[in-house]
């Protein structure tokens, strides 16, 4: 029998944040048989005091993101002529 996971999801705590604006949570959802990446913040309301989770949610892609622009600089062309002793 398969397990069935459509609209369900789970957020796993982030053990080793890099930075404070990293999320707090990281987990995966299924809504309507589509794959969601989900994010989670621990917050605290400024009016009351009371602690909430902030989510984000952003569709998985069958690829990994690719940009067009090239992620590192192009190496500078050395002129070979110069010699090297």
């Amino acid at each position: 029998m398969a397990y069935e996971n459509t609209n369900k999801g789970a957020l796993f705590v982030v053990d080793q944040k890099e930075t404070e604006k990293h999320p707090d949570y990281n987990g995966s959802i299924n809504i309507d048989g589509k794959d969601y990446w989900l994010s989670g913040w621990k917050n605290k309301a400024k009016e009351t005091g009371k602690t909430y989770l902030a989510l984000t949610v952003r569709a998985k892609q069958d690829t990994p993101r690719q940009s067009s622009e090239p992620t590192r600089k192009a190496k500078p062309d050395f002129d070979d002529d110069i010699p090297f002793n």
